[in-house]
């Protein structure tokens, strides 16, 4: 079938969009080419926005542990070293779009104190799951 693209109405009044057979093996190559990275491997762009990402949920946690969390504070040098490790400058956290996100996952984890207090203890305590070491006790 070639041609513009044609509705065809079917009994009870449903349509049934018909496309040409270029369009279609076009569509499917276009659909086909953003499935094409190998699982778990991101293009640059995408890595390097996690990268941020995460690095500003790691000082919203800090942030949030200092203003909300009695007996726990972070460690600020571990913090910077693990966002280095990432890829992010620590100076970048304190600026721009990585500042309001971090301002943003403070709110989000205070929320929730009493949950969020034991989970980064859990997760970032001297014995944390996740990251140990990056919360300690005051």
């Amino acid at each position: 079938m070639s041609g513009p693209v044609r509705v065809e109405y079917q009994p009870g009044g449903q349509a049934i969009t018909k496309l040409p057979i270029p369009t279609i093996a076009l569509l499917l190559a276009l659909s086909g080419a953003a499935f094409a990275q190998p699982a778990g491997e991101l293009p640059p762009e995408a890595r390097a926005e996690r990268q941020k990402n995460n690095a500003a949920k790691l000082a919203g946690l800090a942030g949030f542990v200092d203003l909300s969390c009695p007996e726990m504070k972070p460690d600020r040098e571990r913090l910077k070293a693990v966002v280095t490790r990432l890829g992010i400058d620590p100076a970048d956290l304190d600026e721009g779009d990585l500042l309001m996100r971090t301002k943003t996952y403070i709110e989000i984890y205070q929320k929730d104190v009493p949950t969020n207090c034991a989970r980064a203890a859990e997760n970032f305590g001297e014995a944390g799951k996740t990251l140990p070491g990056l919360i300690g006790r005051r």
